[in-house]
């Protein structure tokens, strides 16, 4: 039976098109990577970088920050360009392993990606839980993260 309450419909709808809207801008724009830097402060010499990012150029960072605000979590950053583009790039980028697992996984899992985006989601959904579970704290973690991402063994 529809709800009588006209707001709470308006309100659901209004949901959905966002999520359709954050969907369709991710498969766009958007990308997971897994990034592995040199860093000798860890015990490995490695770090390994897992972050979800939506790239946009000046003139539409209001869309970023509606994705921001959307997720709750995240930052904005400035890229700032010296070429003969004329305006900048903002990246969003959430980095943080709890955000990844409890908020934007999650999202993407019940809001399926239509592009061929979606088979770099599910490697750096496999990164983010090894990670949360501290696996790559382990030799054999650190190779199958290395696997999964790709790379080769460091």
């Amino acid at each position: 039976m529809p709800s009588k309450n006209v707001s709470s419909r308006v309100n659901q709808q209004e949901r959905l098109i966002t999520v359709g809207w954050i969907v369709g801008f991710t498969d766009g724009e958007g990308c997971f990577s897994v990034s592995v830097f040199k860093n000798k402060t860890t015990k490995r010499g490695y770090q390994i970088f897992p972050e979800f990012v939506v790239t946009q150029g000046e003139k539409s960072l209001e869309a970023l920050k509606l994705i921001k605000s959307y997720f709750n979590c995240g930052e904005i950053y400035i890229n700032h360009r010296y070429d003969n583009h004329k305006e900048n790039l903002y990246r969003y980028c959430v980095r943080n392993i709890h955000d990844l697992k409890d908020k934007i996984i999650p999202f993407f899992e019940s809001n399926s990606l239509k592009t061929a985006k979606i088979k770099d989601f599910e490697k750096f959904k496999k990164v983010v839980f090894l990670m949360n579970n501290r696996e790559h704290l382990t030799n054999i973690g650190f190779s199958k993260i290395l696997e999964i991402a790709g790379r080769r063994r460091q």
